[in-house]
């Protein structure tokens, strides 16, 4: 089962998500903080760096926003170039480029952006200078994946590209159509702006908590939303009426003395999740340490001593950290690079268990994390997309 509980307060929105009772996704938004990555800006190159192959880009934020060359050429593989050219062929100081943030600003650095823009909705991301069609590798069987391509061959003009989202499967071709020209629509507004602003300049800000909640994370398998405020009540259910008038029974409001987040169990396990210590139900623990580079779990037995022998303990610690470790991810929005440090197991069988484990969890992940595999030294490496 899963739940939707939207907490509001004057300063703060709150929005968490519940699988079986257990907290899986957490995202804010105050009221002052506009949303960065996603958005699409007209921005002026202000600085080459051949050395680096990359350019900063003034997009109007406090800092200057950096453009790697792999963001300026052909975002379709086979249109690249074998040997990527230097950047100066590709960018001078005082040129425009219409970009879009893929990370927002962090600590001393400005945010990434690149010129291949991607507009997400409901059903399909727009992509409309890709020029190819993907489908969502979390589709796995092959006829609706053909299906899924052949609607959207269908309906594409020439040169425009998308990648049909998860949420597709079993929509008809109307739906399908339909999220296409919405988002082809909004793109026309961009180039519009484009035409008549002066850099920089914003063309497009991706959607508040709330709308982008409807789009990305509100689907047919959430049994209920609930929410404490009412005028925020009333435009959820606005919006998710728009979407699929069925969806009405299952919005709630929440009027009770004891906070929503409490009633819920949502304010412990965010105390509890957070932390740089885990401990596992069994007794076991994790240590997440963040650096700049990477992320770093640890896995230990902790008070856990097992019953039968010690490579069927570290298993057993192993596979339960293996279940958790990717809720975590999820919940706290880990990104980059991910070593898992798993007590070591001498049997062959049991590395790909755990591996099998934590390949299964991640498809529950709407990021795209990708389980590469164990290292030499017997670490556990894996990826999870940046957004």
């Amino acid at each position: 089962m899963k739940q939707l509980i939207i907490h509001c307060a004057p300063e703060l929105t709150q929005a968490a998500l519940l699988e079986e009772g257990r907290l899986v996704e957490y995202d804010t938004q105050y009221p002052l903080d506009s949303q960065r990555a996603g958005s699409i800006y007209m921005g002026r190159i202000v600085n080459v760096l051949p050395g680096m192959q990359a350019a900063f880009v003034d997009i109007g934020l406090a800092k200057n926003a950096f453009l790697y060359i792999d963001d300026l050429l052909p975002v379709h593989l086979d249109k690249q170039p074998k040997i990527k050219p230097p950047i100066t062929e590709l960018a001078e100081v005082g040129q425009t480029f219409m970009v879009q943030v893929t990370k927002d600003p962090q600590g001393t650095k400005g945010a990434r952006v690149t010129t291949h823009i991607s507009i997400p909705g409901r059903w399909i991301v727009y992509m409309p200078e890709a020029d190819y069609i993907a489908i969502s590798r979390k589709i796995d069987v092959e006829a609706e994946r053909q299906r899924l391509k052949q609607l959207a061959e269908g309906n594409l003009l020439p040169g425009e590209g998308v990648i049909v989202r998860t949420g597709a499967v079993g929509q008809n071709e109307e739906a399908i159509r339909d999220d296409l020209q919405n988002l082809r629509d909004l793109w026309n507004t961009v180039l519009a702006k484009w035409e008549e602003a002066q850099a920089p300049a914003q063309l497009y800000q991706d959607l508040d908590l709330l709308p982008r909640l409807v789009r990305d994370v509100i689907t047919d398998d959430v049994q209920e939303v609930w929410l404490n405020n009412a005028n925020v009540y009333e435009e959820m259910k606005h919006l998710l009426r728009k979407q699929n008038p069925g969806w009405h029974g299952r919005v709630a409001f929440y009027d009770r003395k004891i906070p929503l987040f409490d009633q819920f169990g949502v304010t412990e396990e965010l105390n509890y999740s957070f932390r740089r210590k885990i401990w596992l139900p069994s007794g076991g623990y994790l240590i997440i340490d963040q650096t700049e580079a990477l992320t770093v779990i640890d896995v230990n037995t902790g008070r856990y001593t097992g019953s039968i022998d010690l490579e069927q303990t570290v298993t057993d610690i192993n596979r339960e950290a293996a279940n958790e470790i990717p809720r975590l991810l999820r919940l706290r929005n880990t990104r980059g690079i991910i070593i898992v440090d798993f007590i070591d197991m001498n049997s062959e069988a049991n590395r790909i268990a755990v591996m099998d484990m934590m390949t299964q969890a991640v498809r529950k992940d709407r990021s795209k994390t990708t389980i590469v595999g164990w290292t030499k030294l017997g670490l556990l490496e894996m990826t999870r997309k940046r957004k």
